[in-house]
This record gives C-alpha cells, sequence and structure tokens, in this order.
C-alpha cells in the first residue's frame, strides 16, 4: 500500500471544519465488501457493523498545520507538500511527491 492511493479530490465543502455538536451525529460511510454496496449513516450505527473479535483501532492523534503551498518559479504552477512527522530540526518525513493544485481549465480541469 502506498501514501498515493489515498490522494483524491474531496470537495471543500465535505470537509468538515469543526466536530458535530452531538459527536453520535458525525456521519459514516459503510462499504459492504461482498456487494460494494455503500451506506451513508451516523457514526451511532456502528455498533450495527462490528462483529464478535473484530478490533476497532481508535486514532486520538492531533493534526498539526504541516501543508506548505508554493509556486514554481519556472512555470508559474502551484503546487502542496504534506508534511507528515518530524524526525530532527529541518528534517520532515512527507509522502514523496508534491500535489499540483492548479486545476484552472488552461491546465485541463474540467475535461471528462
Amino acid at each position: 500500500m502506498r501514501t498515493a492511493d489515498f490522494d483524491f479530490e474531496l470537495p471543500p465543502e465535505l470537509i468538515a471544519q469543526t466536530p458535530a455538536p452531538q459527536r453520535d451525529r458525525s456521519r459514516l460511510l459503510v462499504l459492504h465488501r461482498d456487494s460494494q454496496q455503500i451506506e451513508h449513516r451516523h457514526f451511532r450505527n456502528l455498533l450495527h457493523y462490528l462483529n464478535q473479535g473484530d478490533v476497532l483501532v481508535l486514532n486520538n492523534s492531533r493534526v498539526f498545520p504541516a501543508r506548505l503551498r508554493g509556486t514554481n518559479a519556472n512555470s508559474g504552477g502551484q503546487f502542496e507538500i504534506l508534511l507528515l512527522e518530524q524526525n530532527a530540526i529541518n528534517d520532515w518525513c512527507f509522502p514523496g511527491y508534491a500535489r499540483k493544485t492548479d486545476r484552472s481549465p488552461s491546465h485541463g480541469a474540467g475535461k471528462k
């Protein structure tokens, strides 16, 4: 598995900016592997999808603001780099690629 496998477009309006006032009303995406059917549920329904012997892993790590945006001095193209973990002072781990952020029509955006 590669981090690039998780690189996809997500419309900004679908990204939660604050937690739901009532946490159990947070949205839950359920994928049924056998049928590939997708359901949109709520977190309060989670127990309906767990079976005896399943393991639930909770991640309570905090996200820190480590997204760098820049412009290529030669081409003018925009890009961003996501820093994942600080190894030492001025030494960071990142996914190994920069993502182009220029989505203007002249650069192929909007083509299907």
